[in-house]
């Protein structure tokens, strides 16, 4: 059977037109009209697949149309045979990973290479070195799950102490144990830079025509934003203090948040405070630890001070939120108190908006114990021997 230069274009045009069944059944429709043989005729003259012939076939006969299964073919992800892989890697990632220093970034950098994270999937989650993927393949996940890889200066710590690595291992065991307990609840606290109140330039675009000053004058005011974070529920509570950032300020603070959530957390004994060693709340800071034994002993809490390595505080998960706070308000002249207030309750992170508080009190600097008062202090909690001035425990006692 010969067909004629005007037919087979017709025939091939409307196939390409039709999709799916219906194209099937067209098909299926001119090589049952031709009759034996038909099929053969179809491939050779219009370059017609026999099986998709065959299909359509069926579907004439049946009187339905087969579903096609295009996400059915092909290889498929490691997820879809691991699916707790990506899970896995998080947990393994996350405590190791800082925000960019410059906020510049929201973005994480991790200490980890992807060979290193294969090794720990294997050591640390029981998968066995067959059934994982290379590490190529995890370094891809990784860029997908937003943690950064490549080595850049800024985001090296300046230093690095001899128990830097010992720091880590514990502030990871401690945190961890938090997180399996259910009478346990993980905070992580920080300050962030103060904030200049004017019209300065911060960086950044807006599509607003905006007009800055091009000097950083001294005479206006600044505020200073301390957050809370609670890791397993991702929410975040700001505070914009207008005085000085103090031991007594940062306790305080504690307390309005302890005391505006109690109700919800009514099961929790024992209360973990990720943080970093700063001048106002380190754990040789008199003042500081003595309003922090109040507070355990006032709450009847149980509470452990878990510090990070010097040089290392943006791996505290906090300093993620300063990040995305940056990069909301960029390119925004943050000319009043009320217009900082605003853009930080607008900022969504991790999901959800900050709940935000301004802090009006007058803070005095400057305030310590005697070392006898402080002697008596040292006697009511426990530091851990090989590492005291990073971890400390403060057991709460009964009235």
């Amino acid at each position: 059977m010969q067909l004629s230069d005007s037919l087979r274009s017709l025939y091939i045009k409307t196939a390409k037109k039709l999709k799916g069944s219906d194209r099937r059944q067209f098909m299926a429709e001119v090589v049952k009209g031709w009759g034996r043989g038909g099929a053969t005729i179809a491939e050779r003259e219009l370059g017609w697949n026999r099986r998709t012939i065959r299909k359509g076939m069926q579907e004439l006969e049946h009187g339905i149309s087969i579903a096609d299964s295009f996400r059915l073919r092909g290889s498929k992800p490691i997820e879809h045979r691991l699916p707790n892989l990506l899970s896995d890697i998080r947990s393994i990632v996350e405590p190791q990973s800082q925000t960019d220093p410059s906020f510049d970034s929201t973005r994480l950098y991790t200490r980890l290479s992807a060979a290193q994270v294969r090794h720990q999937l294997i050591e640390i989650k029981g998968y066995q070195d067959q059934e994982l993927p290379t590490a190529e393949v995890i370094r891809q996940r990784l860029n997908q799950l937003g943690y950064g890889l490549k080595r850049v200066a800024k985001t090296k710590p300046i230093k690095q102490i001899p128990e830097t690595e010992a720091i880590f291992k514990e502030v990871n065991r401690i945190n961890q144990q938090a997180d399996d307990d259910s009478t346990t609840l993980r905070i992580s606290i920080d300050a962030k830079v103060g904030i200049k109140i004017g019209e300065f330039d911060r960086g950044g675009k807006t599509r607003a025509k905006t007009v800055a000053y091009d000097h950083d004058f001294s005479t206006f005011p600044a505020i200073t934003p301390y957050g809370i974070f609670l890791p397993e529920g991702s929410e975040l509570f700001l505070f914009f203090v207008q005085s000085k950032l103090t031991a007594d300020c940062i306790v305080d603070i504690l307390e309005q948040w302890w005391m505006s959530v109690k109700d919800r957390f009514a099961h929790i004994q024992k209360l973990v405070i990720n943080q970093d060693n700063g001048p106002e709340n380190h754990s040789r800071r008199t003042q500081f630890m003595y309003r922090i034994l109040e507070l355990a002993h006032k709450f009847q809490l149980t509470i452990q001070l878990a510090y990070y390595p010097p040089y290392h505080s943006k791996y505290n998960p906090v300093e993620r939120a300063f990040g995305w706070l940056e990069q909301h308000w960029r390119g925004s002249l943050l000319n009043s108190v009320d217009t900082v207030l605003r853009f930080a309750s607008t900022l969504t992170f991790k999901g959800k908006n900050p709940v935000v508080t301004l802090v009006e009190q007058v803070y005095q600097t400057g305030v310590k114990l005697t070392q006898q008062a402080m002697a008596q202090i040292e006697e009511q909690i426990y530091r851990l021997p090989t590492l005291t001035k990073w971890f400390v425990e403060i057991f709460c006692r009964s009235e």
